[in-house]
């Protein structure tokens, strides 16, 4: 099945962007080939640039304490596993904490570096990090592996206390939801949203035999999918027949 993400608001879109990024960064780094390190580097300056929001720590801590709160009505419940229940809360707590005493903007410390901040703006330019633009950027992109490692882990490690909060926060959030097999009639399938609820992500899965693309739009009253089919053409074309998928709303 092929899973798809729809954020109904911007703070979990920004959650789904950098859990993207960070996943992308670990597994970037772990590579030895210059050219990976090299767009683990651009990773890692694509986290910056999300991460700058100023309201992130905020909405980070508010939504880990949220959840701190909510488990804890679960004490004393006989269907829940006291030691399970104890270790979700305990991993919220040292995010939480984590979080809480990181001072400063994420990456501050690689804003300070003069070095990583040229670069970074020579990135932004099409073909900019050739070796006569920066020659040593280039230089190090030829250092032993693991110096070039040890390197992007140090500078990642400045971003790194953000990663297992989001992490675990979509983890829970994912788990709130609980799947329902849906028909699109058409290729088109609308649904109202229950009252008196709010919904943060839906996720779609689809099977890829199908060839079909959801299209996603929603609101706090309505969501509306739109499958289509990518033709060798690359152009998109509406879904006509009826087709199948299932669907999770997440609150």
């Amino acid at each position: 099945m092929i899973l798809y993400e729809y954020p109904f608001n911007e703070r979990i879109r920004t959650y789904l962007r950098l859990e993207q990024l960070f996943r992308r960064l670990s597994e970037l780094i772990s590579r030895s080939h210059a050219l990976d390190h090299h767009f683990a580097l651009t990773t890692l300056f694509e986290i910056m640039d999300v991460a700058s929001r100023a309201d992130l720590k905020y909405d980070l801590l508010k939504d880990l304490e949220k959840q701190k709160q909510f488990l804890e009505s679960y004490r004393g419940n006989p269907a829940i596993s006291e030691s399970a229940l104890n270790a979700v809360l305990g991993q919220l707590e040292r995010c939480f904490t984590d979080i809480n005493d990181h001072v400063g903007k994420a990456g501050q410390s690689m804003t300070e570096n003069a070095w990583l901040m040229n670069i970074r703006k020579r990135i932004s330019i099409p073909g900019g990090t050739c070796s006569f633009d920066v020659p040593s950027y280039y230089g190090w992109q030829h250092h032993d592996i693991a110096a070039r490692q040890q390197a992007l882990e140090e500078w990642a490690a400045t971003l790194m206390p953000m990663a297992d909060p989001i992490y675990l926060l979509l983890r829970l959030l994912r788990g709130s939801g609980f799947p329902q097999k849906v028909a699109a009639e058409n290729g088109v399938f609308q649904q109202n949203l229950p009252q008196g609820r709010t919904f943060q992500m839906l996720r779609l899965a689809i099977s890829p035999t199908l060839n079909l693309i959801p299209e996603i739009s929603a609101n706090h009253l309505v969501l509306a999918v739109r499958l289509v089919r990518l033709h060798e053409n690359s152009h998109l074309l509406a879904c006509t027949e009826d087709a199948a998928f299932e669907l999770t709303l997440c609150a």
